[in-house]
């Protein structure tokens, strides 16, 4: 049986509902440029939680769509990248966040 987002019983609307969050896109979108430490992520998505970005990173670690890196130093410093399977996330992303701020004046909202 094909995954069918549609279907309630599927599984794939779970992972649709974790990749098409708010934070996930931007996430994703913030990392799309290469490795960026956890304060570089909360001052490039922002209005994002530590709460909600940690929670965001968690969901997209476990779908492995994020990497994360512990660099093992004192105090400790933690990278998070896209894998192979977030970059090519990472182009559908783009497209998507380009096409919203392309078409805001028709969407009714300003820039």
């Amino acid at each position: 049986m094909r995954p069918n987002v549609l279907s309630r019983n599927c599984n794939s609307r779970a992972y649709m509902t974790v990749v098409a969050s708010k934070w996930s896109l931007m996430t994703i979108h913030a990392l799309a440029e290469g490795p960026r430490r956890n304060g570089e992520l909360i001052r490039a998505v922002e209005g994002i939680s530590q709460k909600m970005l940690t929670q965001t990173l968690r969901q997209l670690e476990d779908l492995h769509i994020v990497a994360r890196t512990d660099l093992q130093t004192v105090p400790p410093h933690v990278t998070y990248e896209l894998t192979p399977l977030g970059r090519s996330l990472r182009t559908e992303v783009q497209s998507l966040i380009r096409w919203v701020e392309t078409h805001m004046p028709e969407l009714g909202g300003k820039a």
